[in-house]
């Protein structure tokens, strides 16, 4: 005797799950009793197809790979993974696109942090290489601004953290120092950033003049300094301490606060920020 059931859904099938697709495909289980029964599977659209980590995107039926499916049903329809996988294009020897994606977000755990992770962590992952960092990260970039347009704001600079996540990228790109000031309204939302001057602050000027003759042309109530350390140790040196202090003095005088200065460099397994604060470590007191 045979007997047909139809389901729909997500449901274990040998060593995976089955999820999505557009076919109907029947399989058929030998019973002890010499009968045996078949199953007819209608699966739905909407879900999407997990395949063994091994097994290439393009051997997939149309109707599973990524990008088909985009196209056919529309972006939302996609898991985060298959569309973190378009992003990625290609995967590696032996590992498809997707299970790459799935490893990203197995690592990182939520979509928010891993469009705050740093290029290098990216890279950690197996099977990412440098273009398919730099493609996550415009990728995320460009989400994050869509955002900021369409809350109508600028970004909130509230905390050290933020200041840093903010420069952290453009700050990578530099092998010497570059200084740049951020300028801030009353609220502590972004007006702009003006870089100031490259080098090393103990050969470069960083004179007052310049850093509040932009901060008056902007309006601005506030600036935060910021700079990079190339070496990756964001450690304060003297000269950065004693910019930052005649700094504090020349804004008090104009009545526009030096809310903090950030050095930025790289994380370490010692080191599990790559930022410093100086207002943090207590050089804007005494």
């Amino acid at each position: 005797m045979a007997m047909a059931v139809t389901i729909f859904g997500r449901f274990p099938l040998g060593l995976g799950w089955v999820r999505g697709g557009l076919d109907r495909k029947r399989f058929r289980w030998g019973s002890g009793l010499g009968g045996g029964f078949s199953m007819a599977i209608g699966l739905r659209p909407t879900h999407t197809a997990t395949v063994s980590a091994t097994t290439r995107i393009k051997d997939l039926p149309a109707s599973e790979r990524p990008r088909e499916r985009l196209v056919a049903l529309g972006a939302e329809s996609l898991s985060h993974a298959e569309l973190i996988a378009i992003l990625l294009r290609t995967g590696t020897k032996g590992r498809s696109a997707v299970a790459i994606a799935d490893q990203l977000l197995a690592r990182f755990g939520r979509l928010e942090q891993l469009a705050r992770v740093a290029l290098d962590e990216i890279r950690q992952v197996p099977g990412i290489g440098r273009d398919k960092a730099v493609a996550l990260k415009a990728a995320f970039t460009l989400a994050q601004r869509m955002a900021r347009e369409l809350q109508g704001e600028s970004p909130l600079l509230d905390t050290p953290e933020r200041v840093a996540d903010l420069m952290r990228e453009d700050s990578r790109r530099y092998e010497v120092e570059r200084f740049q000031v951020l300028m801030l309204n009353t609220r502590r939302r972004l007006i702009r950033v003006e870089p100031l001057a490259h080098g090393t602050l103990d050969t470069i000027l960083v004179h007052p003049r310049e850093v509040f003759r932009a901060a008056i042309v902007a309006n601005a109530a506030s600036v935060i300094l910021v700079h990079n350390h190339p070496s990756g140790d964001p450690t304060p040196s003297e000269a950065d301490i004693k910019i930052t202090r005649d700094l504090i003095r020349a804004g008090q005088i104009l009545k526009i606060e030096v809310a903090d200065h950030i050095i930025l460099g790289r994380k370490t397994a010692e080191r599990p920020r790559d930022w410093v604060s100086l207002r943090e470590l207590g050089y804007f007191y005494g």
